[in-house]
This record gives structure tokens, C-alpha cells and sequence, in this order.
């Protein structure tokens, strides 16, 4: 399984990147292969000021719908826009194309 020690990880499977003033957010390579087959992601909070634990979206996969969390506070800035039509990208890169969601890293204090 694939684990890269420079990540912040939730018990919910959920992993941040700080670079710069930039924050990455994920799901883990745990997470992905335990939902199966992902089929859509669903993120409509671009935008939006989102407290740690709160819902930020869901993941759809070929049998369940997953909720995705907050592992930190703050404004989505950007989705990724490239699962809209590929969202098997988290299945097949978790930690690289399959990213979600990017926040300013002023929010981010790790």
C-alpha cells in the first residue's frame, strides 16, 4: 500500500499536502481501494469557507456513496476538475491526479 510520509492523514482516510502557500486535498490509497470502482465525485463547495469535519463532498463509487470531510478549516478554492470525466483518476493515482480539492495554505497550519 502506498503511504508517502510527506502527507497529513485523518482517521477518515482523507490526506493533506502543504506546498508553498498552496494545501492539496485527497483521499488515501486505503480509502480508494475500499470503495471499489469510483464512478463520479461530487464537489459543489468551491468557494465556499468549510469547517474541519464538515462535509466537503462525496465520492460515488459502483456500489456505495462515500461523504468526504474537512481534515482542515477553510475556503475551497479549487476542484479538480479532470474527475468530472475521469474520476477513476482516484483509483488509479490517489495521491497524484486524483487530488480534489486545493485550499490558500494560510488556512492550513499543520
Amino acid at each position: 500500500m502506498n503511504i508517502p510520509a510527506e502527507l497529513k492523514y485523518t482517521k477518515d482516510h482523507e490526506w493533506v499536502k502543504v506546498e508553498g502557500n498552496q494545501a492539496t486535498i485527497g483521499i488515501t490509497d486505503f480509502a480508494q481501494g475500499e470503495l471499489g470502482d469510483i464512478v463520479y465525485v461530487d464537489i459543489s463547495t468551491v468557494g465556499q469557507q468549510i469547517k474541519q469535519h464538515d462535509v466537503f463532498g462525496t465520492v460515488e463509487a459502483v456500489k456505495t456513496v462515500s461523504d468526504l470531510y474537512m481534515p482542515i478549516s477553510g475556503k475551497v478554492v479549487e476542484f479538480n476538475k479532470a474527475l468530472e470525466a475521469a474520476p477513476e483518476k482516484v483509483n488509479s493515482d490517489a495521491y497524484g491526479e486524483g487530488w480534489m480539492v486545493k485550499f490558500p495554505n494560510k488556512c492550513c497550519r499543520t
